[in-house]
């Protein structure tokens, strides 16, 4: 993944590191857990394929919500990285 990044310019990895942190945010994701990691290395692929336009949204249609936000839920395994939203 670092590889990939790397190969990006600095504006690409702003673009990137910025759509990422965001859909963290609205995922209630740390960037350093899997689903961030994940996010990170869809978001790399996308900027490379030229998709850096809409990355935020592409990368909400292509992960969707945290998958396992319902596991968690309703095993009461929510770790602390990935908390769901309360309410």
């Amino acid at each position: 993944m670092l590889q990939s990044l790397i190969t990006l310019s600095d504006q690409d990895i702003e673009v990137v590191i910025t759509a990422v942190r965001q859909w963290c945010t609205k995922n209630h994701c740390e960037i350093d857990s899997n689903e961030g990691r994940r996010a990170l290395t869809l978001a790399i692929d996308l900027v490379q394929n030229s998709a850096r336009d809409r990355l935020l949204q592409n990368l909400t249609e292509r992960l969707g919500p945290w998958s396992g936000q319902m596991d968690a839920e309703t095993s009461g395994l929510a770790n602390q990285q990935c908390v769901p939203p309360s309410g």
